[in-house]
């Protein structure tokens, strides 16, 4: 079975792009591979969060795992900094990496000149960092943006100089993947672009009902169309994207029917919208609330999940151990 790795930062709640544009893949992928589903708290680092919000938002973000469906007993779920063997493996991967490619990683240079202040060894080593998540568990595949594509190519880099410099198979190559269809992209409700918690304008699956409604009565429209069947603007067309994923089929046809008949009334679409996505929420928003509640179970859930990622971890560890040349663990 082949294995398949996501990681996320704990760097706030999961939004709905979280949700349908990866959770929703993740529970079809859980029943088809071998998972490791991790919270990357050691990535969040290079931006320097205050320390009682590490613990915090790890627990935050385990909590909403657990609600949307990721199922434990089917994938190894676990908190980064529990798998010390990734240590190890990152500093093997950056004594075979060098500092001009890492210097022309895109997200290196976008970071750099977001935070002049804080470029920090950290953020240049990111990629180092990523492809030891990915190669300590020898995974296959593995589910990233565009964004991220770079410094897949990176991972793959790295794991090819390893084989070749010591003329081994130790690593496989992973490749970016998207199961089945292709992840749905959500867009924003400021117009443009993609849901996202740094652009703010993320609908939460925390979100109560008298927020969510906020945000979307507020969504950017204009004027309506003033000759029937027009092609949707891109600020409309992300209200009808919504529609789509969230609301019936009748329900959009109305709405599109009531659009291309220039009849539209953005008001009365927004309010459908807003409770049909937060019949979406609600479900999932009180589970989040329980198991939020429970800490014991999220640390036990943390602690068995480390057990069985750090269990695999050893193993490839040591390998490339021997392959460089020092000896076992005493």
């Amino acid at each position: 079975m082949e294995t398949v790795l996501s990681g996320i930062r704990p760097t706030g709640n999961l939004h709905l792009g979280n949700y349908f544009g990866a959770m929703k893949s993740f529970l079809k992928m859980q029943d088809e591979y071998n998972c490791y589903f991790f919270i990357a708290d050691w990535h969040s680092l290079t931006t320097h969060p205050h320390p009682d919000n590490i613990l915090n938002n790890t627990h935050t973000i385990l909590a909403e795992y657990l609600a949307c469906g990721l199922d434990p007993n089917k994938a190894t779920i676990y908190v980064q900094s529990d798998v010390k063997e990734v240590l190890e493996l990152y500093m093997y991967l950056n004594m075979n990496a060098y500092l001009g490619e890492l210097e022309r990683t895109t997200t290196f240079k976008d970071k750099a000149r977001k935070q002049p202040n804080n470029v920090n060894a950290g953020l240049l080593t990111y990629p180092t960092l990523m492809a030891s998540d990915i190669l300590m568990h020898r995974a296959h595949k593995v589910p990233v943006g565009k964004d991220q594509e770079q410094n897949m190519e990176m991972a793959r880099k790295f794991a090819r100089r390893f084989n070749h410099i010591y003329e081994v198979d130790l690593f496989p190559e992973p490749e970016s993947f998207s199961f089945g269809k292709e992840a749905l992209k959500i867009p924003g409700l400021d117009g443009s672009g993609k849901m996202g918690k740094s652009e703010g304008n993320a609908i939460y699956l925390m979100d109560d009902e008298k927020t969510i409604k906020q945000k979307v009565m507020k969504a950017v429209t204009d004027s309506g169309p003033t000759e029937p069947n027009s092609p949707k603007p891109e600020p409309i067309a992300n209200l009808f994207t919504f529609l789509s994923i969230v609301s019936t089929p009748d329900t959009y046809q109305h709405f599109d029917e009531a659009y291309n008949k220039c009849e539209i009334r953005y008001g009365d679409l927004k309010k459908q919208l807003a409770e049909d996505i937060n019949a979406c929420c609600a479900p999932i928003r009180e589970r989040i609330i329980e198991y939020r509640k429970d800490t014991d179970l999220l640390e036990k859930v943390a602690k068995e999940g480390a057990e069985k990622a750090r269990e695999n971890a050893r193993q490839t560890v040591e390998m490339a151990r021997e392959i460089i040349g020092f000896p076992k663990m005493r």
